[in-house]
């Protein structure tokens, strides 16, 4: 059997290179033999600090039997979700026709054509009430490929078509000037007193558990300068999310009162708190607490996730061997001393240049306000490692590396967005024209080279698209969707690539910016106004555009 992902990008993918299972990545090869064989195709998707997927590695894809029983009747492909976001876009909105859970490890069957007809999550070793086993959902999907094949063409060819059909729809919405009706301060205030609505008044934050940070929503609140921000932002920094000891906080936490965290920490959580912490710490310098989470947070993605003073790393492991033990969390209960004498969490040093424009914004932002010379240097570090190693040769961007080792995942607007993002205010922070214009231009060039792009490859009004195009095995094959615009965890490329254009409209006034933020956001106000929880980054641009008068 062949060892197809010990030299993977993804050190997700490498954590599976040992599996008994046949392991493909994802790419055409995976699909060629599943022709071949004509058998259905397993697309695992998942990330590396995501404790679901390790519990299912070992329950499940450890097993020989059961990796005897995976290879013998499908080609099974792992994807790791933060490499390849179009695939898990395309095949996280196909599960939700199967589950209402979502979420990783996504396990998603497909025809040998890569159109989805079955899918779940986590599958747990034997059967329990309500829940079978992973190799009874195996066995299931393998009768039904057998003995009725019509039955699984027609489910793949129908959801396919609902899928399609509702990304035509959100495409239409984007087509000329019927997009580009903004929320009037009225609605945005009323989205204000919504989300005071969605308060957790006991323990702080929004709804029950589990409990997210939910951080482009607090940016968006600091905007408005709403104090449901200060009270969320100070019940965090003092709760059990934060790591009193390295100064990070962790994804979530599984109790309503911020209590017993998922202890991964990701790189992109902790950038947008950095900036929500700063923006606390300047509009109320007498709030000791914000300016302390901001120091802990800048130090921990300086000490912690940036590799060799170049580029961060996406995220660090919530599992480590604590006392000899395998432990979730243990190492974050002991102490500094304590934590010297063990070995620290594994990262993953896959360096995503979308994730890493979060976290040079936040440091450029942070540096501006605390004047902490080496904050700044960090972000300019890992700005030029970008600039140095995440362009290809016709100047399109790299979505992700490893080492001296390039993925050829395609980048998507995301990474486009928040690297001009960050350019565009770590240019501002160095404030001289010879310091900062460098990459102020690199900055707006990216903002021009994803409207180019739409302007060449799309007849539909959209603003942006992804200078290279869309992921080559969806999009040759018809199921490359445009992807989830909705950002509870960080923004999306849209957002993104609308607060650039309105950074770089705010420095020289060229309407043709202001013009690219306008009809870019516009279309989405119908979806951010009904769900302002899932667009808090979209909403801050919302309300910079508002208070722009022309």
């Amino acid at each position: 059997m062949a060892n197809r992902l010990g030299d993977a990008i993804s050190p997700y993918l490498r954590s599976h290179a040992e599996n008994p299972v046949d392991w493909f990545g994802w790419g055409e090869e995976a699909f060629a033999e599943a022709v071949r064989r004509d058998v259905p195709v397993l697309v695992s998707i998942g990330y590396s600090t995501c404790h679901w997927c390790h519990v299912m590695a070992r329950e499940s894809f450890s097993d020989p039997v059961l990796a005897a029983q995976l290879t013998a009747g499908f080609v099974a492909i792992k994807v790791d979700r933060e490499e390849h976001p179009e695939v898990d876009a395309t095949y996280l909105a196909a599960a939700g026709a199967f589950t209402q859970n979502l979420g990783w490890p996504l396990n998603v069957f497909v025809t040998p054509g890569a159109k989805p007809f079955f899918a779940g999550t986590y599958s747990p070793p034997v059967a329990m009430p309500g829940s079978p086993s992973f190799s009874q959902i195996l066995a299931a999907v393998s009768d039904a490929w057998v003995n009725r094949r019509a039955e699984v063409d027609a489910t793949a060819d129908e959801l396919t078509a609902v899928m399609r059909s509702s990304s035509d729809s959100d495409e239409a919405g984007a087509d000329g000037a019927a997009g580009i009706l903004l929320p009037t301060p009225e609605q945005l205030r009323g989205v204000v007193s919504e989300l005071e609505a969605y308060e957790d008044t006991v323990n702080g934050g929004f709804g029950g558990a589990p409990k997210f940070p939910v951080a482009p929503v607090l940016n968006f609140l600091l905007e408005a300068r709403a104090p449901l921000a200060l009270r969320t932002l100070k019940v965090m920094a003092a709760s059990e999310l934060r790591d009193p000891v390295e100064g990070g906080f962790f994804r979530y936490a599984t109790r309503a009162n911020w209590s017993e965290p998922h202890y991964e920490r990701m790189l992109y959580d902790n950038a947008l708190l950095l900036d929500a912490y700063t923006t606390v710490a300047e509009q109320h310098p007498t709030e000791i607490w914000a300016t302390e989470a901001a120091a802990g947070i800048a130090g921990f993605l300086i000490d912690v996730l940036q590799i060799d003073g170049g580029g961060f790393a996406s995220a660090q492991d919530s599992e480590s061997v604590v006392g000899g033990r395998q432990s979730e969390g243990g190492y974050y209960s002991l102490d500094a001393e304590a934590r010297a004498s063990e070995v620290a969490p594994k990262l993953d040093q896959k360096i995503l240049t979308g994730w890493n424009g979060l976290a040079i914004a936040a440091l450029a932002h942070a540096a501006t306000v605390s004047g902490n010379a080496r904050w700044l240097t960090a972000a300019r570090d890992a700005a030029d490692f970008l600039l140095e190693h995440h362009f290809r040769d016709d100047h399109t961007v790299l979505r992700a590396t490893l080492g001296s080792r390039r993925s050829d995942a395609r980048a998507t607007l995301e990474d486009y967005g928040m690297l001009a993002v960050a350019l565009l205010r770590l240019g501002s922070a160095l404030g001289s024209a010879a310091a900062g214009s460098r990459y102020v231009q690199t900055g707006k060039a990216l903002i021009d080279a994803a409207r180019g792009a739409a302007t060449s490859a799309r007849s539909d009004g959209a603003v942006f698209t992804a200078p290279g195009g869309g992921d080559p095995v969806l999009e040759s094959r018809g199921l490359l969707f445009d992807g989830d615009v909705s950002e509870g965890a960080y923004p999306s490329g849209l957002s993104a690539l609308a607060a650039a254009s309105l950074d770089v409209f705010a420095e020289n006034s060229e309407k043709i910016y202001l013009d690219a933020a306008r009809r870019t956001i516009g279309p989405l106000a119908p979806l951010a106004l009904a769900r302002p929880i899932a667009f808090g980054a979209t909403l801050e641009v919302m309300l910079r555009l508002s208070r722009i008068r022309d």
